[in-house]
């Protein structure tokens, strides 16, 4: 797909293109707007966001009080699930921007249109992916260090959960929809509700009929099962009202299946990273690894509690470069790259605070806690840092720059493969010393990703006006 305006100014056809038409009270107004946009649009994507992270703490504290092997396999099985998911978050983001974009240009029917297509889509991609990993999960944890009880307790949680799969990926495409359309109320609705269930659920299944760590597999297979059925029946009510299709076309979801390429690859190498980190923890043995899954997860609730300026960021973005707006889009970029880094600075003061009391809701080893709240004080002190990034990924997906953020992701890969090895070679036995270099080295993946994004979104080239990219 071709932009209306390239990057230097140029249109499609050799001709230059005008500079989009700015209102003369735009730079008096726009800052009070920007921030009252940002904040109706973070508020309810936090709390939306913030339920992902906590159907896995709910799962961890109470599977956590079942022992250290099973927490252990809760950590391998949450990183492949997550994994076979988060590859293709393509179906949210990338659907945020396209809508949006859509939005901006004043198609409201095209933008509904696009949203069905990517539901398709997920509906295919997670029956293929969940048949597969059902009959790949022993393999697939062996791969990632797991033996003994730890594997046992990860595949019987695995194999039950796959089936949550399309589910999963059916929440990421209609939550993108709608947050393209500037809702995310709803999606804020559907994720509390789901949340809670998922909590209750686990309670019932895993303590009240004993069914351990496939319990909490079951509820929050259920769980997800109910919130894509609530999306999806908003969506389809949306569709209607503005007369869009709702048969898939294969044609279109071929298209959005391709359009989504350059971010799955992004993912990829991001997911590698992930993957290759919860390896450097099992090869440090049981209490690093029942560690880094609860230390991990809560890293997952901070990264999402400051995504949601990243998904702002998306719509925002999509929104006024749709509209040829490269002014609203610098100045939102600017104001929400400062909400980032401040609210990385209060993620970090609260961590480092609670980073002692926080292990105790988890495991009743102390061994565990210790190692935890080791790894919690790094993770803290790199909370402003993460904001930053953060947000500056969400700014350039929602301007559709997947193309450089893949080979970013990969050229962080590279960076940060070589450090893991390191740490997984020389870190001391002593499982909190070895818990602070694993998320020391985590940090570094960090700092790269940072600098690189910087460097790119100081630049103009990603500022591609027009309904498409």
């Amino acid at each position: 797909r071709r932009s209306n305006t390239s990057p230097d100014g140029w249109g499609s056809d050799g001709e230059h293109a005008p500079a989009p038409v700015q209102d003369p009270a735009h730079d008096a107004r726009m800052p009070s707007a920007t921030g009252r946009e940002i904040a109706r649009l973070a508020i309810p994507a936090f709390l939306a966001l913030i339920a992902e992270p906590l159907f896995l703490l709910a799962d961890s504290a109470i599977v956590g009080h079942l022992g250290t092997a099973p927490l252990a396999g809760l950590g391998l099985a949450s990183a492949v699930l997550l994994t076979a998911v988060g590859l293709f978050v393509f179906l949210a983001y990338g659907t945020t921007s396209v809508v949006a974009r859509q939005i901006g240009a004043g198609s409201r029917r095209g933008a509904i249109q696009a949203g069905m297509d990517g539901t398709w889509l997920a509906i295919a991609l997670g029956l293929a992916v969940s048949v597969s990993l059902a009959f790949a999960a022993d393999p697939v944890c062996r791969a990632l260090g797991g033996d003994g009880p730890a594997l046992e307790n990860a595949v019987s949680y695995l194999r039950v959960a796959v089936f949550g799969i399309p589910a999963m990926l059916v929440v990421m495409a209609t939550t993108g929809v709608l947050r393209g359309l500037q809702d995310t109320v709803t999606p804020l609705a559907a994720n509390a509700v789901g949340a809670v269930a998922n909590a209750g659920m686990n309670l019932l299944f895993v303590y009240g009929f004993h069914w351990g760590i496939t319990g909490s597999a079951i509820g929050t297979v259920i769980a997800q099962t109910g919130m894509a059925g609530a999306l999806v029946r908003v969506l389809v009510r949306t569709a209607r009202a503005e007369r869009a299709p709702l048969r898939p076309h294969p044609g279109r979801v071929l298209a959005a299946a391709t359009d989504g390429i350059p971010l799955l690859v992004r993912t990829l190498a991001l997911r590698a990273i992930l993957l290759v980190t919860t390896w450097v923890a099992a090869g440090l043995g049981e209490v690093p690894l029942a560690a880094h899954q609860v230390t991990a997860t809560i890293w997952g609730l901070l990264t999402f509690a400051l995504d949601a300026l990243a998904i702002a960021g998306q719509a925002l973005t999509g929104k006024a470069l749709g509209a040829g707006d490269i002014g609203a889009a610098r100045e939102a970029t600017t104001v929400m790259i400062r909400w980032g880094i401040w609210g990385g600075v209060v993620l970090g003061v609260v961590t480092l605070a609670a980073h002692r009391m926080v292990p105790v809701l988890f495991t009743s080893d102390p061994a565990v806690r210790a190692a935890m709240a080791a790894a919690l004080v790094v993770v803290a002190l790199g909370q402003p840092l993460s904001g930053y990034v953060f947000v500056v990924d969400g700014v350039l997906i929602g301007a559709g720059d997947t193309r450089w953020l893949a080979w970013a992701m990969g050229a962080t890969l590279a960076a940060y493969v070589p450090v893991a090895l390191v740490v997984r070679a020389v870190a001391p036995t002593d499982p909190p010393t070895a818990m602070v270099w694993l998320w020391a080295g985590f940090t570094w993946f960090m700092v790269v990703r940072g600098a690189l994004l910087r460097w790119r979104v100081r630049g103009d080239a990603w500022m591609v006006t027009g309904a498409t990219r």
